[in-house]
C-alpha cells in the first residue's frame, strides 16, 4: 500500500538507485572481478524483496533436473545464527542452517543442501562432487558470473510503483531484469487474462527484448502433520502461524476451506522464541471448539520443531505449496530451456 510517507522517502531511494547502479555497472565493465565456473550454475531470484515464490520455484527446478543431474542447492541460508560453509543435514537447526534450506533438504533428502554467503567459495566447495548447482536467491551476488538467471516477479507488484528502498519494495532496479535468461510471473490468478499479461509483457521488453516471459501460480497441497500425515481443514477452527513476508494468498486460501481462522502474523524469517509460543498456545486454547489446530507454513515450521515438545497435545500442522505454470506449454517451454542449458553446459569440454 502507497502512502504519503513513501512519497516523501523518494528522495532517499533515489540515492540507493544510484548506489545499485554505479554497483551493477562496476560489474558489466568488468572493474569488479566476477567469477565464473566449469560447472553448470542456475541463479534463481528477484529485484523486490521477498514473497516472489523463490522457494517453490527452486524445488520445482531441482525436482525436474535432479532426476537427470547430480544436484547441489546452495543458500545463504537466510536468518542463520552461523557463518561460513555448513552442509545441511534433515536434523539440522533453522537456526544453524536457515529455514529455506531446511525445507530443501527435508523435500529432497537424497540432494546436497549447502549454506554460503560467499556463493563462489560455496561453488568451489561444491563443484567436484556435483553435475550442477542451483543458486537460491543469488541474483545480486555479481561476484559470481551464472550460465543462467531465472527472475521472479510477484504479479501482484505490477499494479503499484516499483520503486527501490526505502520508498518501494524493491532491492534492485527494474533495469536489472536485462541479465536474465527466463522471466517467471508468479503468484498469478489460475485464470490471468491476456490484458494483464501483454501489460506486464510491456512493461519488462523495455528492458529484456529476449527472454522468455512465463506465468504461474501457487498450488496448495494437502496440510501434513510432523509425521507426514495428510490433515484434513475443512470446517475446521484454525490459528494460522505465519512469518512469511506476503501471508495473504495463505490466509485467503485457508479461511476458503476453515470455519474459522485466527491469524498470527510475524516477520519473514522470525525467530521464534518461548513467548510467541505461549502466544500461539494460548490464542489455541481461546478458541471455543473441539475440532482445531494450529497451521503454518512449510517455512515456519522448520522454525517451530524445536518447539514441538511446548506444544504438548496441540497438532502442529504445515501447508505444503509448490508452483505450477498457467498452461501446459509454457510448462514444457520452461522445462526444455532448462535441459538445453544444463545439458549445452555439462557437455562442454
Amino acid at each position: 500500500m502507497w502512502t504519503f510517507l513513501r512519497y516523501l522517502l523518494l528522495p532517499f531511494s533515489l540515492i540507493y538507485g544510484s548506489v545499485i547502479w554505479l554497483r551493477n555497472r562496476l560489474y558489466d565493465f568488468q572493474l569488479l572481478p566476477a567469477r565464473s565456473f566449469p560447472i553448470p550454475t542456475i541463479v534463481i531470484g528477484n529485484l523486490a524483496v521477498g514473497g516472489t515464490g523463490k522457494s517453490p520455484m527452486t524445488e520445482f527446478v531441482v525436482s525436474y533436473l535432479s532426476k537427470q543431474y547430480n544436484v547441489a542447492i546452495l543458500s545463504r541460508g537466510y536468518g542463520r545464527k552461523t557463518k561460513g560453509f555448513r552442509t545441511v543435514q534433515i536434523d539440522s537447526l533453522a537456526i544453524d542452517v536457515g529455514d529455506e534450506p531446511l525445507q530443501f533438504k527435508n523435500k529432497f533428502p537424497n540432494v546436497t543442501v549447502a549454506v554460503c554467503e560467499d556463493r563462489c567459495t560455496g561453488i568451489e566447495k561444491l563443484q567436484e562432487d556435483h553435475q550442477l548447482i542451483i543458486l537460491d536467491d543469488a541474483y545480486q551476488h555479481r561476484k559470481l558470473s551464472p550460465q543462467f538467471n531465472i527472475l521472479l516477479f510477484d504479479f501482484r507488484s505490477f499494479s503499484q510503483p516499483m520503486f527501490v528502498f526505502p520508498a518501494g519494495n524493491f532491492r534492485d532496479l527494474l533495469m536489472e531484469s536485462k541479465r536474465a535468461q527466463i522471466i517467471v510471473i508468479t503468484k498469478c490468478p489460475t485464470n490471468i487474462s491476456s490484458a494483464d499479461k501483454i501489460r506486464i509483457e510491456k512493461k519488462l521488453r523495455h528492458y529484456n527484448r529476449e527472454a522468455p516471459i512465463t506465468f504461474s501460480y501457487i498450488s496448495y497441497f494437502e496440510p501434513v502433520n510432523g509425521d507426514g500425515i495428510h490433515i484434513d481443514i475443512e470446517n475446521k477452527d484454525i490459528v494460522l502461524v505465519t512469518g512469511i513476508a506476503k501471508p495473504q494468498p495463505m490466509v485467503d486460501h485457508v479461511t476458503q476451506k476453515a470455519k474459522s481462522v485466527s491469524h498470527i502474523s510475524f516477520g519473514d524469517h522470525h525467530t521464534f522464541g518461548e513467548a510467541d509460543i505461549d502466544r500461539i498456545i494460548k490464542t489455541y486454547q481461546s478458541l471455543d471448539s473441539d475440532n482445531k489446530i494450529v497451521l503454518t507454513t512449510e517455512k515456519d515450521y522448520q522454525r517451530l520443531k524445536p518447539y514441538k515438545a511446548l506444544f504438548d497435545t496441540i497438532e502442529l500442522v504445515h501447508l505444503p505449496i509448490g508452483l505450477s505454470f498457467n498452461d501446459v506449454r509454457q510448462n514444457n517451454q520452461f522445462c526444455n530451456i532448462l535441459s538445453d542449458t544444463v545439458a549445452l553446459s555439462v557437455n562442454q569440454p
